[in-house]
């Protein structure tokens, strides 16, 4: 079981992965700076599962969102919010060849499920409490 991270955890861990001058790699193919359907040039056995946003105490996370503003889900600027949908059901993922890390979660709908990926920015976290 991936270890949970608060977002204090993530903003570290993100910071680390983004000094560590990752080399070219495959898994920078597709941009994954907003959420994307995970693209199939990305080697699925490429990537490790190193962490979890998803509470350890809570079965069913909010479906609440954190777009503030006109931001939009897809936006490369939207906020990694992770006590938020959709991070607080993602995994983090690291790719074995090149450290850099993303989050990836299953959006199912009525007809489809589909594995969502997007790539982790530091600058981009924020820690915001879930409105009631």
């Amino acid at each position: 079981m991936p270890e949970y991270l608060c977002a204090a955890e993530l903003i570290d861990l993100a910071r680390r992965a983004e000094t560590a001058s990752p080399a070219a790699c495959a898994c920078t193919k597709t941009s994954l700076v907003g959420w994307q359907s995970q693209p199939v040039s990305l080697d699925e056995a490429q990537l490790r599962e190193i962490a979890t946003l998803l509470p350890p105490d809570d079965p069913e996370p909010s479906f609440a969102e954190y777009l503030p503003g006109k931001v939009k889900y897809w936006s490369p600027d939207a906020p990694i919010a992770p006590r938020y949908f959709p991070y607080n059901r993602c995994g983090i993922w690291e790719c074995r060849h090149c450290g850099r890390l993303y989050l990836r979660y299953t959006e199912g709908g009525g007809y489809f499920v589909d594995r969502r990926i997007r790539a982790l920015d530091s600058a981009l976290i924020e820690d915001v409490p879930i409105q009631d």
